[in-house]
């Protein structure tokens, strides 16, 4: 030892496992330990589809024919009692920490950061997620799709980026960041850590075929790579979100199936189900939605012409689940022809309830019927109407009726965003070939579930360890309990016994088969007085409210709700006033300073092109030196469903174009000749949700526009672009004759200056609204 001492070189390596010499021959080499999963270790995939209702796969009571999804189920076990939040983004903290949304940080949907930690719109620092633990066990990590769980401010390329995908564990991503998007033309892909720079699809292109090709690339790269590295797969489907679309050979399969109307299909899905077995025997339907606000029509009482359109709307719908279906066919079938498939847990599931966001009348201009409420008479259904032919289409943004919902959630009560059991019930199914006894073959589960167990469970089959600590920090314990006992077993009784719900002020509680919940109205005290009592083991679909019965029951309840909320940083809750929206964080300040664009800058990210303009008046300097001859598109800010643009044509012809929700303006500010320079759009926002417009070239007045609609909340969904107008156009016309119209002429920047708020804006009011709001603190 004394020799070997002396022949060791000062400064040897702390923690050097090796010998160390004077030379490579004299030493013995050490390798750090790396993770090894083992040769056996299952790969996983979780499918993740967006506002999917409780009935809507054929193996849950639905007339859509979904062979895959039901192959799927005959190939492991389908949950009947499984349960998420109402709301994406808590949902997508659940399932990827296995804590609870408000505790991940995110209590709500990642599209407003009112400066608390339980809605932080991205998740914490002291939570780990599904991709940073398998990473860790040496597992390869992958993401598809929607995200939603970054800021709107953090989404630009500026960043930061702490909260995008590869920064919460993921080795690849290809998807898109927001919260839904346009699947013929996405208005952004990202892929790792970039923007995708594509300036138009092709015409048959359709994004959830474009997810499952890429997520088989990726997964057929892995495993050539290393065939022993085990993978994890997440897709979040933009299918089936708003806007509605659907590829047309999906569509023609579903036409006149939805003529008999909602109430029809809604009591032919419970029927199905209590034959299926897919709900407790004598498990009654609940009357057609009537309460103030989510009431829902007889479909007998609504027009021919009515009929005819929200039939379509729905069979839209049905079009895109079934090619839901068909990609996840096509995801087996390739992990098969990989040979992985009998190795790989799979996981299909939804993030809540159908949704209500099309309203009573359904609607083809999506971005416009989510400002309805807040502008008034913009709706315009007969356009809608006239539109009928292209529903499902690149060019229009569809969302049904919420009657639809109604059916999706069969046989629960309400919808998403409501606490009542339509806002959280799901479908889940689950297969492991290779599980053995783990995961049972062709059979169901009735036990309550919630999605804070799938991490868990994963973990268990898995045999992959969660650690305590993170980068040096202490992480929360996870809320979710494995579920694999009840796997094995029917019978078995599942640890998760209770669990909170909260969402935009509608509250809930669950224990052992009780359920207290509120459907709460804006504006209106919160208090005990708006609990309802179910006994779900004897009346699932929450018809007897026994809440005035046991009122002993309610207040035991009600303040366990109240200990779980406190301890899960659920507290503000929101009382309506909107306060939470129209706050915004210091951060977002600089987004509202003018800026001058460049012509080589690709597309400016959607929220950061936003709020240039957003409830403002705003000038666009264009610098150019124009030559006769030149033609093309300026500056395009916007797409199909909603947005403006300035555009030269053959003729030398100047045109502004406003896109009103689908409704076209366009207005010629006459001829531009040689020796242009300058192009100025004045913006000004009167009030009253309008804009007023005039365009000048070279400081001479050409053309004016008056009372056009103001674009604002999710429109112009798609960001800036200079010199060309790419994947969604603000005028579909021009998009026929040029595409994305890329200007041949001499065109230096934009310079975008933000004016003054308009009147009626909503940050104008802040005190107010935060004074409305506190007489319900």
């Amino acid at each position: 030892m004394q020799e070997e001492d002396a022949a060791r070189p000062a400064g040897a390596y702390e923690g050097f496992g090796g010998r160390l010499g004077r030379t490579f021959a004299g030493s013995e080499g050490w390798w750090p330990p790396r993770p090894t999963p083992g040769a056996d270790a299952p790969n996983v995939v979780v499918i993740l589809c967006d506002d999917l209702g409780f009935s809507d796969l054929s193996c849950y009571g639905s007339e859509i024919d979904t062979p895959n999804l039901d192959a799927l189920a005959k190939s492991g076990v389908q949950l009947t009692n499984f349960h998420v939040t109402p709301m994406c983004s808590p949902t997508r903290a659940a399932l990827l920490t296995g804590v609870n949304p408000h505790r991940a940080g995110a209590g709500h949907v990642a599209n407003s950061d009112p400066g608390f930690p339980g809605y932080a719109a991205e998740l914490a620092d002291d939570v780990s997620t599904m991709a940073e633990i398998f990473r860790d066990a040496g597992y390869a990590t992958m993401a598809l799709g929607k995200w939603h769980l970054t800021k709107d401010a953090d989404m630009a390329d500026a960043g930061p980026k702490k909260s995008w995908p590869l920064q919460r564990g993921f080795d690849r991503y290809y998807g898109f960041l927001d919260a839904f998007t346009n699947l013929h033309q996405p208005h952004r892909l990202v892929e790792d850590n970039h923007t995708v720079e594509i300036d138009e699809y092709p015409d048959d292109y359709y994004l959830t075929d474009d997810l499952t090709d890429r997520a088989l690339g990726m997964i057929a790269q892995v495993k050539a790579s290393n065939p022993s590295t085990p993978f994890l797969c997440y897709i979040a489907e933009g299918a089936v979100h708003a806007p509605l679309h659907c590829k047309p050979e999906d569509l023609e399969r579903h036409r006149g199936r939805y003529a008999a109307g909602w109430d029809a299909i809604r009591d032919a899905r419970h029927k199905r189900q209590l034959a299926m077995g897919v709900i407790p025997p004598g498990t009654e339907l609940p009357p057609r939605n009537q309460e103030e606000g989510d009431e829902v029509q007889a479909w007998n009482d609504l027009s021919r012409d009515d009929q005819q359109l929200y039939a379509r709307y729905m069979e839209v719908y049905a079009a895109m689940v079934d090619n839901v279906d068909q990609n996840v066919g096509r995801l087996r079938a390739g992990l098969a022809e990989m040979g992985v498939l009998d190795n790989t847990i799979f996981v299909f599931m939804s993030d809540n309830g159908a949704s209500r966001e099309g309203e009573g009348a359904g609607t083809s201009a999506y971005f416009r019927t989510l400002v309805s409420k807040n502008v008034k008479d913009i709706e315009d259904h007969n356009a809608d109407r006239e539109r009928i032919d292209l529903l499902g289409g690149p060019r229009t943004m569809v969302h049904y009726p919420r009657g639809w919902a109604m059916v999706s959630n069969t046989p629960w009560r309400l919808y998403k965003i409501n606490t009542h059991a339509g806002g959280h019930s799901v479908p889940f199914i689950m297969s492991w070939p290779n599980g053995g006894d783990t995961i049972p073959v062709g059979e169901r589960r009735n036990q309550w579930v919630f999605v804070t167990d799938v991490l868990p469970t994963l973990l268990e089959l898995t045999g992959v360890e969660r650690h305590e600590t993170r980068a040096g920090i202490t992480l929360q314990p996870l809320a979710g309990t494995t579920l694999t006992p009840a796997l094995r077993d029917a019978n078995a009784a599942h640890a998760h016994t209770e669990q909170h719900f909260e969402m935009a002020g509608h509250r809930g509680y669950y224990r052992e088969g009780w359920e207290i919940v509120t459907r709460h109205r804006a504006l209106t005290e919160f208090g005990d007085h708006e609990w309802e009592l179910y006994h779900l083991t004897a009346d699932p679909t929450e018809l007897q409210n026994l809440a005035a019965d046991q009122p002993e029951r309610v207040a035991e309840m009600a303040a366990r709700w109240e200990e779980k909320a406190r301890d899960n940083q659920v507290y503000p809750l929101d009382e309506g006033s909107r306060v939470r929206f129209v706050t915004r964080p210091p951060y977002e300040d600089p987004f509202k300073e003018p800026v001058r664009l460049l012509r080589r800058v690709h597309t400016l990210e959607r929220y950061r092109s936003q709020l240039l303009i957003q409830w403002r008046s705003f000038t666009v300097d264009v610098e150019l030196a124009l030559r006769s001859g030149d033609r093309g598109v300026i500056v395009a800010h916007g797409d199909q469903g909603g947005g403006y643009s300035l555009h030269v044509d053959d003729d030398d012809e100047l045109f502004f174009v406003h896109n009103g929700f689908g409704t076209m303006t366009e207005v010629s500010a006459g001829t531009v000749h040689d020796g242009t320079r300058s192009i100025r759009l004045e913006v000004i926002a009167p009030g009253g949700w309008t804009w007023d417009v005039r365009v000048l070239v070279d400081g001479e007045e050409r053309a004016t526009a008056e009372g056009l609609v103001m674009l604002g909340a999710m429109a112009p969904f798609s960001g800036i672009d200079v010199g060309i107008d790419r994947r969604s156009p603000v005028s579909w016309s021009r998009f026929e004759r040029e595409g994305a119209g890329r200007f041949t002429g001499e065109l230096t920047a934009i310079t975008y200056t933000p004016g003054e708020s308009a009147p009626d804006a909503g940050d104008r009011f802040v005190d107010l609204l935060r004074e409305i709001g506190l007489r319900y603190e």
